[in-house]
């Protein structure tokens, strides 16, 4: 009995195995990295897939015989369940297994200034960590206790005669935890010779100052791998032998439009070919015509997020947006450019620029040019706002300012 096969594309999940696409080159690299136990920071805009290249990579470092432990600090908003996190993925990483759950893990954490609440999931067997705020002694026992914690995987490392890699994953959140946390980790960390560090992120302005301020302790720690968007030529045979695989194809002027559309950002492209997909019988090709009904539905999906994202941009931000919607640059500072998309000043361009760069709206592409990387909102730009009355208003208004000064 024939059995329709599964959508061979994935958006926002992590991409395991044959879903993540290309990123080979960075793989290898971060592996090698991790068995020798240096130090990354790995950066790229949320959405670009740097959490599924890290973790690849962590794959065949376990390959390797290292062991890897994994803690996202986007979910541990308090310093008890940072703390929590760590012991969970110190306890079910690294730890060898020896003994009962319980008398291992009382073993193990015996010496916190904070002994943490332990609870046996009756679901899975796994045992789950939590610190109650209210069992502190003193102010700093919950930092001592997170000291300790980042103190064991260099002692179980030598322990158990293998290399270990902590990972750490959105580690700018580090500082919201608390300023001082960056110095204290440091102060650890440089004395763990058998522990490799990974650290990732997405807000640059935030790591450029954790690691690049001389004045900071993390200054010069780590190398750094930097993620962008896949080439397209990368991404080509990636989309056609998921199509190819499972009954359907491409033709190239529809592979060439998806492209063309998402410029090789990792979750757009998987997003609107998943799209496509959906739409060709087995057995058939996907022609352009399909995937240009498939971006119609991811545009009209997206468009209260795109709605919000316009609503709250300044008028500089908006005729920025709208000129590298129109026209992607490596010049965004050339007064040709500028005058030709109506724009202010150098200095409201690179103050609108400043803030959509931090804000991940705007950045570089596969071949520099500045370009908006929000997924498929210069689409919906161009379609929505462009040619609008407001926008055209907005245009006029610049130009007469600019004629009076």
């Amino acid at each position: 009995m024939y059995q329709e096969p599964l959508n061979p594309f994935s958006f926002g999940d992590l991409a395991f195995d044959d879903a993540f696409a290309d990123r080979e080159d960075e793989v290898a690299s971060l592996a090698a990295d991790m068995r020798n136990g240096q130090n990354v920071l790995v950066y790229a805009p949320r959405r670009y897939g740097k959490s599924s290249l890290v973790l690849k990579a962590a794959s065949r470092a376990l390959e390797g015989k290292a062991l890897v432990a994994y803690c996202d600090l986007m979910k541990t908003p308090t310093k008890e369940r940072f703390a929590a996190a760590l012991a969970r993925t110190i306890f079910e990483d690294l730890a060898p297994r020896s003994e009962q759950v319980i008398e291992r893990a009382t073993k193990l954490f015996g010496g916190l200034r904070v002994r943490p609440v332990m609870e046996v999931d009756p679901d899975t067997g796994a045992l789950r960590f939590s610190f109650d705020a209210s069992r502190r002694k003193k102010t700093g026992d919950i930092d001592q206790t997170i000291e300790r914690l980042l103190e064991l995987p260099q002692e179980i490392a030598g322990q158990r005669g293998r290399r270990v890699v902590l990972i750490l994953d959105e580690f700018q959140e580090i500082v919201r935890l608390d300023k001082e946390f960056p110095n204290l980790m440091r102060a650890v960390f440089q004395a763990q010779p058998e522990v490799g560090h990974v650290y990732l992120g997405s807000k640059r302005h935030i790591l450029d100052r954790i690691f690049n301020d001389k004045n900071e302790a993390f200054w010069r720690s780590a190398k750094r791998l930097e993620i962008g968007l896949i080439p397209p030529d990368r991404f080509k045979p990636f989309i056609a032998k998921r199509f190819t695989g499972t009954d359907k194809g491409i033709t190239d002027e529809a592979l060439e439009r998806i492209l063309e559309v998402t410029a090789g950002h990792p979750y757009g492209t998987q997003e609107l070919c998943y799209s496509t997909w959906e739409l060709v019988p087995a057995g058939y090709h996907a022609l352009a015509d399909n995937v240009e009904t498939a971006l119609a539905q991811v545009l009209r999906s997206e468009h209260n997020h795109f709605s919000k994202l316009w609503d709250d941009a300044t008028e500089q931000q908006r005729l920025l947006l709208l000129a590298l919607a129109d026209e992607p640059t490596p010049g965004l500072y050339s007064e040709e450019w500028q005058a030709r998309h109506d724009l202010a000043s150098n200095t409201h361009v690179q103050r609108a620029a400043t803030t959509l760069i931090k804000d991940e709206l705007v950045g570089k592409g596969a071949d520099g040019d500045f370009m908006i990387i929000e997924p498929f909102f210069a689409e919906w730009l161009e379609r929505e706002q462009a040619n609008s009355p407001v926008s055209a208003e907005l245009r006029r208004k610049h130009r007469s300012e600019q004629r009076g000064s």
